[in-house]
């Protein structure tokens, strides 16, 4: 393989590694190389929004975060919903850990501390293979929009049930989420209280009154009002361009 195959594209890479002394050092060994950084995320939730608004070519991934989620958590998310290809790294190495990371169907999986040599073949093989099977990267992007925007500021996440205001997460419960959840289903269109009711609840007993003071506290914890009662048939999400289309 020619060592000149990533001089033919400067590709943007995600370094997903926690401990920061760590995913500087890669950034500059990367850089040396001559290869683009897309950016450097050491949390899950970090990785996954930027791979979201910015879409890189390739994500290096450290399989041990410190959080909840682990790198193996971020691959499968990136590659299912962007088929954007990984590169794993861990410190040690068994055989539960490989089968877990499989699942994200990683192009290659490397010990750390790896050679620059190691790495670059492995970064020139991902992409080469990558390329060969998929010729056109627009083709990769999801046809859906992951965001609605309900405002210029706030936007819901529909994959992670997240919203953010301003770009940074704002906290929802369990039934705020499952709320923006079912409206951000059908986005812009009337769902009846019953189908929200029962979505939220899963109860035998429908009580609008539950229903109503959910979205009474939620707008007041909010401090605006994204939904919107038509003629007392049901909610709907209040989006950006509605103002747009009176």
């Amino acid at each position: 393989m020619s060592s000149n195959l990533c001089s033919k594209k400067n590709f943007d890479i995600l370094i997903v590694e926690d401990e920061s002394i760590l995913a500087m050092a890669m950034e500059l060994k990367l850089k040396k190389m001559g290869f683009e950084i897309s950016g450097i995320a050491t949390t899950a939730e970090n990785a996954i929004r930027h791979t979201i608004n910015y879409y890189p070519d390739l994500a290096i991934v450290d399989i041990n975060l410190n959080s909840t989620k682990t790198g193996i958590d971020v691959a499968t998310y990136i590659w299912k919903n962007f088929n954007i290809p990984i590169i794993f790294l861990t410190s040690y190495y068994n055989d539960k850990i490989l089968n877990q990371a499989m699942e994200a169907e990683p192009y290659a999986y490397l010990i750390k501390p790896c050679r620059n040599e190691e790495l670059k073949v492995a970064i020139n093989t991902t992409m080469h293979k990558h390329q060969f099977f998929f010729k056109n990267k627009t083709l990769l992007k999801p046809n859906k929009t992951k965001f609605i925007n309900l405002t210029k500021n706030i936007k819901f996440d529909t994959i992670q049930l997240e919203l953010f205001i301003d770009e940074k997460p704002f906290y929802l419960t369990k039934t705020e989420k499952k709320l923006f959840e079912i409206l951000s289903l059908n986005a812009g269109k009337v769902v009846s209280f019953n189908t929200i009711f029962n979505f939220i609840y899963r109860e035998d007993v429908y009580d609008l009154s539950k229903l109503r003071s959910l979205i009474y506290r939620l707008k007041n914890k909010l401090g605006f009002n994204p939904f919107e009662n038509l003629y007392e048939e049901g909610y709907r999400l209040k989006l950006e361009n509605d103002n747009e289309n009176i």
